[in-house]
């Protein structure tokens, strides 16, 4: 049997041997645990959501409110788009290129016509009494023609001079800011503003001159609703002005006189036997051409006219033209402020106008989608 000492010998803490506390197996160990160490600093470090961080956002989460019963809003048409929406095929559709070059209007393969297809569309739930504005001889001067094109409403209807510099670039800026384009017939006036480069039409020229000066004027642009007729000798004698109205019908373009007289005139009994859309305003707006006033109070006692009502009376409806100058602007753009104001007078472009009697709309039913707004 062992004695005591044996016994204290037997339970000596033991201790690795020395050549284990140095040299690459140490370094080795202490590299280890260092690594070990900051790897769990590291963790403890990293944010990490809560546990269970669904059941505490289902726990917290607001109850589905509880539906409300309530009356339902009256139907109301989307507004549509200002102009319809044709593709290039569509419209080389309505575009015919003649042997000497010139591309000249007229009516689809389908049965649309320009003077429909180009025309501005406007708001069908307007008031039913309407006004408008269409601004003459645009294009004899740059500068204004830009700022009639860039700062009048799109309601306003533009009416270009055939001999416009880049007349198609024009149209296509007008057609951008909404305005619905016509071309001013070449009629020759001494005391108008002269085209430049279009040849006018004269009573003393033959019908196929004159036709063929229509054409000319035609091919200067496309886009466009049809032709605005100043009043004058062409406009007063209908053996003159039938070869030029059964062009413009042939072509499926509109037609727009200016006319002050009171009794229905040669281009109205033509229209209607040709059936071409038709509008026709003796309202001269402009101060410098009616003087009859300022232009302020023309603009205002034209939209106090149309809004008159009263039980069993149609709704009137009445458009002017004027001549492009600064106060013209001005003045527009002012008054089309203050008739926001009111709800009884809608201001629409010149197609809000037209009309289109037996023979027009016998044409136009030749394709159904033309009746629609």
């Amino acid at each position: 049997m062992a004695d005591g000492s044996e016994l204290g010998r037997a339970f000596v803490r033991w201790r690795p041997p020395k050549h284990l506390l140095s040299g690459p197996l140490a370094a080795y160990a202490l590299v280890v645990g260092l690594t070990a160490i900051c790897a769990g600093v590291a963790y403890l470090q990293i944010d990490r959501p809560p546990p269970l961080i669904e059941e505490a956002a289902a726990a917290t989460a607001t109850p589905a409110p509880r539906p409300v019963n309530s009356l339902k809003l009256p139907f109301r048409r989307p507004r549509p788009l200002d102009f319809r929406l044709l593709t290039l095929a569509e419209r080389d559709d309505m575009v015919e290129v003649t042997p000497e070059g010139l591309r000249l209007p007229k009516i689809s393969s389908n049965g649309w016509m320009p003077w429909i297809a180009y025309a501005r569309r406007y708001d069908p739930d307007s008031p039913a009494a309407r006004v408008g504005l269409m601004i003459i001889n645009v294009g004899a001067n740059e500068d204004l023609m830009t700022r009639v094109i860039d700062e009048l409403p799109g309601e306003v209807s533009l009416a270009f001079l055939p001999g416009t510099p880049d007349l198609p670039k024009w149209l296509k800026r007008a057609h951008v800011q909404n305005h619905e384009t016509y071309l001013m017939m070449p009629i020759e006036d001494p005391e108008g503003i002269a085209e430049r480069g279009i040849r006018p039409i004269v009573p003393k020229a033959s019908s196929e001159e004159n036709v063929k000066r229509l054409r000319e004027a035609m091919a200067r642009g496309d886009g466009y609703v049809g032709f605005v007729m100043p009043s004058g000798p062409v406009s007063q004698s209908e053996e003159i002005a039938r070869p030029l109205v059964q062009e413009i019908a042939d072509r499926g373009l509109g037609l727009v006189e200016i006319n002050p007289g009171p009794t229905p005139s040669a281009m109205y009994r033509l229209a209607t036997d040709l059936g071409v859309g038709y509008a026709r305003t003796s309202t001269v707006l402009d101060y410098k051409l009616a003087n009859n006033g300022g232009l302020d109070g023309n603009l205002d006692r034209m939209a106090e006219w149309a809004g008159e009502a009263w039980p069993g009376r149609p709704a009137r409806h009445d458009f002017g033209v004027l001549q492009p100058d600064n106060a013209t602007i001005d003045a527009i753009v002012a008054w089309r402020q203050r008739l926001t104001n009111q709800n009884t007078v809608s201001l629409v472009p010149i197609i809000g106008h037209f009309e289109c009697r037996t023979a027009c709309m016998t044409r136009l039913r030749m394709q159904p989608d033309q009746l629609r707004p």
